[in-house]
């Protein structure tokens, strides 16, 4: 960990690092430091009590942004909600931080305090695609079925999967594919299933995108949910989780898929009620369901994983090299632009500051921030 500037010892902006130091960018953080000084809590501080408290305490004096590199540390304090919120210095710039979804930060709530949120847009869009593409597969030709059979050692497993499995498996090619957010990830997922597979591509989001952009994907917009999900044989989520929580795949949203269907989730585990969704499968309303993300990591649900026609992963769908690369540079060059008045590459919540809030950031800045919604897209 290197080590960090007393509060009072620079006239210099000042960035509140989260979590592990920077592994992959050296370079940036190098020009980072030139400019900026990094103040370095250890982990012990970023429990949430004792970060409170610190807080409440201006342990780090008046920081200008807050940058957590990392997602897999840097959270310890959990939801950034009002209570933290509140607490910050009135200073307060940006907070950028690795990850795509963005459930853990209330980012109304930061826009209220004229906080730019910057996310991991895009970082992991080529990885969480390619997990978005084995969890299809899965669910069309049960692929855990037959993995867990030949797993066993077992004969007789073994010759019940090489026997039943095909009369329940299918081709993806010439099915549709049901997509609920076609933004940077969906239309990643999109793509490749449309390349690899022939899957006729259907979606439904908030605004419809560009001609170019359907074409390129033989894509079909869909403004009323019920209408695509009626006509959809995969539904892959791929649309972010709100600070609320609640769930997005309830009983009365499954009924409106073709007895048969299959369902793929690469955003956030949160969004689905996984019980509404094991009796579907139970009763074969579903044939078969993907699950990178779950409700409760990292706990899994009990029911579902008993389940041969469920493929689960543990939430690696951004999980490789590259992603971390990233997540690191957008988060230092996000906060390297806000502090220099440029505009943010990933702003998320922009749109959401008030009027008042609004004109003070566009003096320092922070204007024309487009939003981050649906171009994140769920994966880690």
């Amino acid at each position: 960990m290197s080590p960090s500037p007393s509060p009072s010892s620079s006239s210099r902006p000042r960035i509140l690092l989260l979590g592990d130091d920077v592994q992959y960018c050296p370079d940036i953080y190098k020009r980072l430091q030139s400019q900026f000084d990094v103040i370095h809590p250890p982990p012990s501080d970023l429990r949430r009590p004792a970060f409170l408290q610190h807080l409440r305490d201006g342990t780090w004096g008046d920081f200008q942004a807050i940058m957590r590199p990392s997602w897999h540390t840097g959270g310890e304090m959990g939801k950034w909600d009002q209570e933290l919120i509140e607490l910050l210095p009135q200073g307060v710039m940006v907070s950028a931080s690795a990850g795509a979804g963005y459930d853990w930060v209330d980012v109304s709530c930061l826009a209220e305090h004229g906080i730019l949120y910057c996310n991991g847009a895009g970082a992991s869009t080529e990885a969480v695609g390619d997990m978005a593409l084995y969890h299809i597969i899965s669910v069309f030709r049960n692929m855990t079925w037959s993995a867990l059979a030949a797993r066993s050692m077992d004969p007789a497993q073994f010759d019940d999967a090489h026997h039943a499995v095909p009369s329940q498996a299918r081709n993806p090619r010439s099915h549709t594919l049901g997509i609920v957010g076609l933004g940077n990830i969906g239309f990643a997922v999109a793509q490749k299933a449309h390349a690899a597979f022939g899957m006729k591509i259907l979606y439904h989001d908030i605004v419809r995108k560009p001609a170019e952009q359907e074409s390129a994907v033989g894509a079909t917009f869909f403004p009323g949910l019920e209408d695509m999900l009626r006509r959809t044989d995969c539904l892959l989520l791929a649309t972010p989780s709100t600070f609320s929580g609640r769930p997005f795949l309830t009983k009365d949203i499954l009924a409106l898929l073709p007895r048969g269907a299959r369902f793929v989730n690469v955003a956030r585990g949160s969004l689905v009620d996984e019980d509404a969704l094991a009796e579907a499968l139970e009763k074969g309303d579903l044939a078969a369901a993907g699950l990178d993300v779950h409700a409760h990591e990292p706990h899994v649900s009990a029911r579902l994983a008993r389940m041969q026609s469920v493929t689960m992963t543990c939430h690696n769908g951004g999980g490789v090299v590259e992603t971390r690369v990233g997540f690191e540079q957008l988060a230092m060059e996000n906060v390297e632009r806000v502090l220099n008045g440029r505009e943010a590459l990933t702003g998320v919540n922009g749109h959401l500051m008030v009027p008042k809030v609004k004109e003070e950031a566009k003096a320092n800045g922070h204007e024309g921030h487009e939003q981050a919604h649906h171009a994140t897209n769920g994966g880690s």
